[in-house]
């Protein structure tokens, strides 16, 4: 009974865990979340955990991206050929693109600095950490994790990182949607022609719009999944930390320093 009061009057959390998905609050440097969102829109919603947000943000990029021909006119531009990508771009479609990319890091800024006060906050007010929930579909647990094992298998396919952080959400989003542009990029194609040194086949068979998706995907995936597993793991040691002063450290237990430093 006394501790289902004390959770009511916890007013902020700063982490939470479902069967599918941890999702959790940390410091975050506001220029790095508005950076990754300028590189891909999403990213920096989904990085804050943001999910639905993210996703839908992600999905609007690449289908106002296709319609506005920006991929296009960016590979044009950086070959010189300013006037085919003048041609290429469909001025209805940037028209829609443009207010929604500014909104998206400047959302992302502040929301950036918002949750970095609530973390504060929260942490003030000694906020508790769920280690373990299960359901009949799944169950999920913190753990101590390897950020370098994140990082390999992000690096080995984007998605797998966070599947291995137990990021169901996030983690199946970014291997699906890599799925789909390697698949519309001709990506897999162009890596055997390369492997078989066959440059200009590889380089015909490309499809620059579409591989355009992919580099941000890659480096955010694997960027996100070592950050990740290094705050669940300090997430971890925090729950420890909690559940021994509660109920291990005898309540008159003082550290040292406390009363030794008055007394002389």
């Amino acid at each position: 009974m006394e501790q289902k009061k004390e959770a009511k009057r916890i007013r902020r959390y700063n982490s939470y865990m479902a069967v599918f998905n941890t999702n959790q609050i940390y410091l975050r440097n506001p220029w790095v979340i508005a950076w990754w969102s300028a590189a891909f829109p999403g990213f920096g919603h989904l990085n804050l955990g943001l999910y639905l947000k993210g996703f839908m943000l992600i999905i609007w990029e690449i289908v106002i991206n296709n319609g506005a021909g920006i991929n296009k006119a960016m590979v044009y531009s950086f070959n010189g050929r300013f006037d085919v990508a003048k041609d290429v771009l469909n001025p209805r479609w940037v028209l829609l693109y443009i207010p929604v990319y500014i909104y998206c890091i400047w959302d992302s800024y502040h929301k950036t600095i918002d949750l970095n006060k609530h973390f504060l906050l929260a942490q003030n007010e000694n906020s508790p950490v769920t280690v373990f929930n299960m359901k009949g579909v799944s169950l999920n647990m913190l753990d101590k994790r390897q950020p370098q094992y994140a990082l390999v298998w992000s690096l080995l396919f984007p998605g797998l990182g966070h599947l291995y952080l137990h990021k169901l959400m996030s983690g199946s989003f970014l291997f699906v949607s890599c799925i789909v542009i390697g698949y519309y990029s001709h990506l897999v194609e162009a890596c055997i022609y390369t492997i078989n040194g066959s440059f200009e086949l590889a380089r015909a068979v490309l499809d620059p719009e579409w591989f355009c998706y992919y580099p941000s995907m890659f480096c955010f995936a694997a960027y996100e999944a070592y950050i990740i597993a290094v705050e669940q793991n300090k997430l971890f040691e925090l729950e420890q930390f909690q559940f021994l002063r509660e109920n291990v450290q005898p309540r008159s237990f003082e550290l040292l320093g406390s009363k030794g430093n008055e007394e002389t």
